[in-house]
């Protein structure tokens, strides 16, 4: 009984270091967000990020990356916003800092491929 306490327990103490962020939602720059942001990943893939209505903190992008095409509404909120597995970070100079994760479809290991977008 002790054993699974002590996996519950480490559980608990790496969810801990995971906190969320305590900052509010709040309105952003809608200038500095629309439009179409594309790149290329560290594995020589392209995508493409769209961001368009901005109003406030929300927002919706579409994201393609060879032969993926994803829709959603978005909530940004510390420069940043996800879309699905991408992460998109604003940079400076109308760059962004993209990041998704990549399940290998054969080892079903997953993997990092970043990649920096500039805004067309």
């Amino acid at each position: 009984m002790a054993d699974i306490m002590s996996v519950l327990a480490s559980g608990y103490t790496s969810a801990a270091l995971q906190t969320p962020s305590k900052t509010k939602y709040v309105n952003v720059d809608a200038k500095a967000y629309q439009g179409t942001w594309s790149g290329t990943y560290s594995n020589t893939k392209k995508f493409s990020i769209t961001v368009s209505d901005v109003q406030g903190f929300r927002a919706q992008v579409k994201y393609q990356s060879e032969g993926t095409v994803k829709y959603q509404s978005v909530l940004i909120k510390d420069g940043a916003f996800r879309v699905g597995d991408t992460k998109f970070a604003l940079g400076k100079n109308d760059t962004a800092s993209i990041r998704t994760a990549v399940t290998d479809p054969v080892t079903g290991q997953t993997g990092l491929v970043t990649g920096t977008a500039k805004r067309a």
